[in-house]
């Protein structure tokens, strides 16, 4: 009976929605389409950065009613575009108070250079830098302005980099909950969380050495565009905080002023009858570089922690996931296509399940075999799973800031019938099989069988990735082994390692596969992205694929989709769902 409902439910929304609900989103797209004005002759583009970033554009049209819309990828696309565009004049970025995820801000602060040497200013407004987690990166994306503005009552307190963990250890022994993992090695830092009160020695280690790279390479560049030695300007941020008059005389910033002064001086800077045109608009008017020629590279993307299975669409506006049935079918997809003779991985994940990782991995394999060179654009993370799709490309381009690596595993599960039975509920297993078939139930701990045999499939998951590595770089094993055991390492890092090729972003990889397809510099080329972006009725067919996506779907309708809770319980599920596949290659992510 339930079944049947379920099923009458996801029929019944999709007719609505077929029926009624798109027809009016298409009527009101094509209006604003059709109506939308002309780029100004004299244009100033503002780039508002303080709403959050995916690092992607997203093949669902939907996904944008989630976010801002805003991604990494998709800036780095329209500002190329704008550099060439004589229409616009200036470039006006509004930046966070908070932080930006540091290789996002690399990536950003390429564009904005590049934007800047086609002779175009840049004024960057801020109304303060607060001081909390990755503030520095922020101010970095500010520093590469030709003019750094600041609110006047705003205070500069980007004094440094913080990031903190959350240990549950000591909640978990008070209330009954035992934490059974198993990790491979003692820097895979995922597990602690869960078992201690406190950074252990080699998590303090790991995370203070990533910290200090991100930072000191955020200083370098900050340094660099502002003109001034590294070590002074270090000097002189942590000595704060400052007031902004105290940041004008100390040359952090250049001006002083409300952002409708900013907009003011843009305005005056573009031209007579300038206009502020807001970023969403002018990318959505421009689309994405396409290119033209004969030959193609084919831009494959992968963001989000990696699953089995298709996925789906993700509703509208669901988070990002990589599934490996989709993500390799893009791989082969660009195989088969003629016209592709190179391929740019686009990754950012901190991994997740490694039968997917491995599935996907496949797919890279194969594209070099059938002579098509791969290479990998790693995004904020490219850590765990996300390294091992990365590790047998070509070629891997990484922004200094990517937290990369990771190379182990972990996996266990909890136990948590002490803790129910102390609410009067409890919680009994029964199993029929092999004694194996009972190990992750959360009734009991694992036997001494149970654990050993849990323990060698950890071993053998953690070996076949140091091999991978191995094969993919061309590293000795024994090498691999000392850099991995779990050890998240900066994309700086990397590099010197022999994990990274190449420090740069998605422009960097394209010039990299450019040249390994042997396509001459003078030739144009096209760029084919996998998968293709769907149509509104793809992305509507593809929800309404089964009946708990229906469900989703219809929830979002409601608006309740915006509430926190009913995120934390769709994540949860995705969490829920790699941890009971018993052994994962996820990083930990601090950011």
């Amino acid at each position: 009976m339930k079944q049947f409902f379920l099923t009458v439910l996801g029929v019944f929304t999709g007719l609505i929605l077929f029926v009624v609900v798109l027809p009016i989103v298409l009527i009101i797209a094509a209006a604003a389409s059709s109506s939308e004005p002309a780029t100004p002759a004299n244009a100033v583009l503002e780039l508002d950065l303080r709403e959050g970033l995916t690092d992607q554009v997203s093949t669902n049209p939907f996904a944008a009613f989630g976010g801002s819309g805003l991604s990494v990828v998709g800036i780095v696309d329209t500002l190329a575009q704008a550099e060439k565009d004589t229409h616009v004049k200036v470039l006006l970025i509004r930046l966070p108070e908070a932080g930006l995820a540091p290789a996002a801000a690399d990536e950003i602060r390429q564009a904005v250079r590049r934007f800047r040497a086609s002779g175009k200013p840049v004024i960057a407004h801020s109304q303060g830098f607060m001081p909390v987690g990755t503030v520095i990166s922020s101010y970095m994306v500010g520093a590469a302005a030709s003019e750094l503005w600041m609110q006047n009552t705003a205070n500069f307190q980007a004094t440094g980099f913080s990031a903190d963990s959350v240990f549950l250890g000591r909640a978990f022994e008070r209330y009954g909950v035992r934490a059974e993992f198993e990790q491979r090695y003692e820097y895979k830092n995922a597990v602690n969380e869960f078992t201690q009160s406190d950074y252990t020695g080699p998590h303090r280690e790991a995370m203070t050495a990533w910290m200090t790279s991100i930072y000191d390479s955020a200083l370098a560049n900050a340094a660099v565009d502002r003109r001034v030695e590294a070590p002074a300007l270090k000097t002189t941020i942590e000595a704060g905080p400052y007031s902004a008059t105290q940041a004008l005389q100390l040359k952090l910033i250049d001006k002083i002023g409300q952002v409708e002064e900013a907009e003011a001086e843009a305005r005056r800077r573009a031209g007579k009858g300038a206009d502020i045109i807001e970023f969403s608009d002018y990318a959505s008017s421009q689309g994405e570089r396409m290119g033209s020629g004969r030959d193609a590279i084919a831009i494959v993307g992968g963001e989000g922690a990696i699953m089995t299975g298709t996925g789906g669409s993700g509703g509208f506006g669901g988070g990002s996931t990589i599934h490996s049935d989709a993500t390799a079918e893009a791989i082969y997809d660009a195989i088969e296509d003629r016209s592709v003779k190179a391929i740019v991985f686009r990754v950012s994940s901190p991994g997740g399940s490694p039968e997917a990782s491995e599935q996907i991995l496949a797919a890279v394999r194969a594209a070099k075999a059938a002579g098509k060179p791969v290479v990998v654009s790693m995004g904020d993370y490219a850590a765990s799973g996300g390294y091992w799709i990365s590790s047998e490309a070509n070629w891997i381009v990484a922004q200094p800031s990517t937290l990369t690596g990771s190379i182990g595993v972990y996996g266990g599960k909890f136990v948590v019938s002490e803790a129910l039975g102390r609410f009067g509920v409890d919680l009994r297993g029964l199993s029929v099989g092999g004694d194996y078939s009972e190990a992750f139930s959360p009734a009991s701990g694992f036997s001494e069988a149970q654990r050993a045999a849990f323990s060698a499939s950890m071993d053998r998951t953690y070996e076949e990735f140091v091999r991978r590595v191995s094969t993919g770089r061309r590293i000795p094993i024994a090498r691999v082994r000392e850099i991995a055991r779990g050890r998240v390492w900066t994309g700086a890092q990397g590099k010197t390692l022999g994990l990274v090729d190449q420090l740069g972003g998605l422009t960097e990889a394209i010039g990299k596969a450019r040249e390994l397809a042997g396509i001459p510099e003078s030739q144009s080329v096209r760029f084919k992205r996998f998968p293709a972006p769907q149509s509104p009725w793809e992305a509507l067919s593809s929800a309404f694929g089964v009946q708990s996506e229906a469900a989703r779907t219809l929830v979002a309708l409601g608006g309740v989709m915006a509430d926190p809770r009913a995120q934390a319980v769709l994540s949860r599920v995705e969490t829920e769902r790699m941890r009971g596949q018993g052994a994962s290659v996820l990083a930990d992510q601090p950011l």
